[in-house]
Order: structure tokens, then C-alpha cells, then sequence
């Protein structure tokens, strides 16, 4: 696959998500943000605000585009990016768990991120 077209599903799912989110948003000062940064393939899904008296930041997907592969760099979702990803078509081996160590990945039934794969 193109990386254009993992651009375009990563873009798809990050907004989905922010879509469904913001639906659910209870605070006036509290978003839930899309971070696309095409040029140097950085793409996240934040929160950030506050909920009454507490300040409230974080990082829900953090993806990259490394290579040709799609590296989850943190995924705090309980439906798993990678999951979703593989739906639409994309090889597993093009998907990077980024979160786990290097040692481990090839145990994950996804890509390793090295250029020999096992």
C-alpha cells in the first residue's frame, strides 16, 4: 500500500474518534484535539482542558509513518488502533507496536520495524 493511503485511514480514524469523543465532552474548556503533521508523518489524538477545578492534558494515539510502516508510538484505546487498521486492509506487517520493545515485537503478529522481518 501507499503511504498516501495510510496517511488518508490514520487521518479517517484519529478523526472518527475525536468525533465520538466530542460528542461525549461534558466540560465547556475541554477538547479533544487532532494533531496532523503530514510532512513529518506525526499524527495524534489529545485531550486537553479543564473539568471543573482540574487541569486535564494528555495523549489518547500517537502515530507515526516511519519507513513505509505505520509506528503506534502509544495507543489508549481499548479497541486498538492496529485492529482497526488491519480492517481496513492494511498488512500487519506494515503496522509497528511501537509501544512495545524492540525485543518483543516479534512476537505481536505485527511488523518489527526492522528491515528483516521474522
Amino acid at each position: 500500500m501507499a503511504v498516501e493511503q495510510y496517511r488518508q485511514y490514520i487521518r479517517q480514524l484519529l478523526s472518527e474518534r475525536a468525533q465520538r469523543a466530542s460528542r461525549q465532552r461534558t466540560a465547556p474548556e475541554y477538547q479533544v484535539q487532532t494533531v496532523f503533521d503530514t510532512e513529518q508523518d506525526h499524527y495524534q489524538l489529545l485531550y486537553v482542558g479543564w473539568r471543573g477545578n482540574k487541569r486535564d492534558f494528555g495523549c489518547i494515539l500517537h502515530v507515526d509513518i516511519k519507513d513505509g510502516k505505520i509506528w503506534i508510538q502509544h495507543d489508549g484505546t481499548e479497541e486498538g488502533l492496529a485492529n482497526r487498521l488491519v480492517e481496513m486492509g492494511v498488512p500487519k506487517q506494515d503496522i509497528v507496536l511501537a509501544f512495545h520493545e524492540p525485543e518483543i515485537r516479534q512476537y505481536t503478529g505485527f511488523g518489527t520495524g526492522t528491515t528483516t522481518q521474522k
